[in-house]
């Protein structure tokens, strides 16, 4: 069997869709041309790549904490589809509830984007997370997983890390943020994406320098915390990113079948409850 015909999650991409969701006028960047990504064209990749089921992250670009694309996708998707949203800090659980039960199963801090002084006060968000037993996606990048670590620690929300945790490959293994992402993985406190690549990597495809992060990862966090995303539609890339190489990678990364199909479906369909 091919890797394009196993059952497959993408537990990281993106709808865009200005003409049927206006963009919102103050965020900075405003994706056009081929970064446009609607729920026609996500259905043509799943149709062709094996994808059976989804978890859409809101996009900051283009729409900021306004859902409603990723929530009309939801639901017109028949419960293929789920997402993570973005949301001001001060949400009421009113509010939460509702997005839960339209399909949300986590909200995003997009810490790059924010920077940690937005979200050190976020302690209140994370107890109203628990309490829907909603998760929380964190990205970071360099060390700004050690600014924010005892604010997580301290919760006990479910912990879901984008990107590999964007590690600087640079500063190799040893380096004190990822080796406090490998400790989160052990004890169990974390689910991680192995998804990314291009964000970190000082290489092109197949971005080899970030390996030796995804065995660490993989081995701190184990198959059953990990979950693969493609990143789609590859918002602001540095380089030619596409769907087919990233999958084909996944064969080099985990030669065998049965891990594979651990990463791409068992894993992301019981931690995201995906029925459909």
């Amino acid at each position: 069997m091919s890797v394009f015909d196993e059952p497959k999650v993408d537990c990281h991409l993106h709808i865009l869709d200005p003409a049927r969701f206006p963009y919102v006028a103050n965020t900075p960047f405003h994706p056009a041309g081929q970064e446009i990504a609607t729920a026609a064209q996500m259905n043509q990749v799943f149709a062709a790549y094996g994808i059976r089921n989804a978890l859409l992250v809101q996009p900051n670009s283009g729409y900021g904490d306004d859902n409603q694309c990723l929530l009309a996708t939801i639901a017109e998707s028949s419960g293929r589809v789920k997402g993570v949203a973005f949301v001001p800090l001060d949400i009421s659980l009113t509010e939460l509830q509702r997005l839960k039960s339209n399909g949300i199963i986590g909200i995003a801090f997009n810490v790059p984007f924010h920077g940690v002084p937005y979200y050190l006060g976020a302690a209140p968000l994370l107890e109203k997370l628990m309490a829907l037993d909603l998760m929380l996606q964190v990205q970071i990048h360099e060390d700004q997983l050690l600014a924010l670590l005892p604010m997580l620690l301290a919760s006990r929300v479910r912990l879901l890390i984008d990107h590999c945790g964007r590690p600087t490959v640079q500063s190799g293994l040893q380096q004190p943020a990822f080796q406090a992402l490998l400790d989160l993985g052990r004890r169990g406190r974390a689910a991680v994406k192995l998804s990314g690549y291009v964000k970190f990597s000082q290489q092109p495809h197949p971005f080899t320098d970030t390996w030796p992060f995804v065995a660490a990862l993989v081995d701190a966090f184990g198959l059953d915390a990990c979950v693969w995303g493609s990143d789609w539609p590859f918002l602001r890339a540095p380089q030619r990113v596409d769907y087919g190489p990233l999958l084909t990678l996944m064969e080099r990364l985990f030669p065998q079948a049965a891990d594979r199909r651990k990463v791409f479906w068992e894993t992301p369909r019981r931690l995201f409850e995906f029925k459909a």
